[in-house]
């Protein structure tokens, strides 16, 4: 018994005129570089044969469709690339446990008006105040904005750049770093930084590449010591003053004066096994 005609059409839809006319489509489709259009074409043209649009209407369907694709593709390449080993959301930070912090402040620079407007943002507190959490969020937020960003921790960066002074490479790797969109350099003062006698120090370093990108892009820093131990940190207490004279006293400065997440994590992981903390 032959199949009602309305299964037969969407069984396999066929656009209207020549029955050759699908195959010559995605043979162009293949050409230009657009295949990915081909993908979800018969489901839209089992839509179009459905609701019969303008044919404007159903170009901007398919290439809207195509679009999103590449557009996803794009975000997916950027955080992959941008040095981002986890990825932290606003959504799950703990803001009832983080009671001193300005939600409206965080949730404002999520809107990455700084930015585009080639601000510098410092974030600074004791560790595992959610510093790194915020920041590697506001990363993936820019990533998801197709802005090119580059995260990487403070001991990561310098020794990058140390290994271009070995190998001749230094100054394409500084380069590298100073024409990102977005620099994010994260936990400055922890990590042991490592140099060689006859190599420039970790300040010296730190403040060439802040100045190059000093009015020109956004960077942002968070730290887990006082301003006043950078010197000793990065190596020159000269160069290190510099830097905060260029960087913290003109940036977007955040300092979260609070309890330790990562303490209360372990005190509760404690607790749920049973082990009682005489210190409290």
């Amino acid at each position: 018994m032959p199949k009602p005609a309305r299964a037969r059409r969407r069984a396999k839809p066929q656009p209207r005129g020549d029955s050759g006319v699908l195959e010559r489509l995605r043979d162009h489709l293949e050409r230009l570089g657009l295949k990915e259009l081909d993908k979800n074409l018969d489901a839209h043209l089992a839509w179009a044969h459905d609701h019969n649009p303008s044919a404007l209407v159903l170009l901007e369907r398919v290439f809207g469709d195509g679009a999103q694709y590449l557009r996803q593709r794009r975000v997916e390449r950027r955080i992959e690339t941008c040095g981002l080993r986890v990825r932290k959301t606003l959504e799950a930070f703990d803001w009832a446990f983080q009671k001193n912090l300005n939600r409206a402040v965080i949730e404002g620079l999520a809107t990455l008006g700084f930015v585009d407007d080639r601000e510098d943002l410092l974030l600074t507190g004791k560790s595992g105040t959610g510093k790194s959490h915020i920041l590697q969020a506001l990363a993936l937020r820019a990533c998801e904005r197709e802005i090119q960003v580059r995260y990487a921790r403070c001991v990561d960066l310098i020794d990058d750049l140390y290994a271009g002074l070995a190998d001749q490479t230094y100054e394409a790797r500084m380069r590298r770093w100073a024409r990102a969109e977005w620099l994010v350099i994260d936990d400055v003062g922890l990590g042991q930084l490592r140099r060689r006698d006859d190599e420039p120090t970790a300040a010296h370093i730190l403040f060439n590449l802040l100045d190059r990108r000093h009015e020109h892009a956004a960077t942002a820093l968070t730290s887990n010591i006082k301003l006043g131990e950078w010197g000793k940190y990065l190596g020159d207490a000269t160069l290190a003053a510099a830097i905060l004279d260029r960087f913290a006293m003109t940036s977007i400065r955040i300092d979260i004066d609070g309890p330790s997440y990562r303490d209360h994590l372990a005190k509760q992981r404690a607790k749920d096994h049973g082990i009682v903390d005489d210190s409290t």
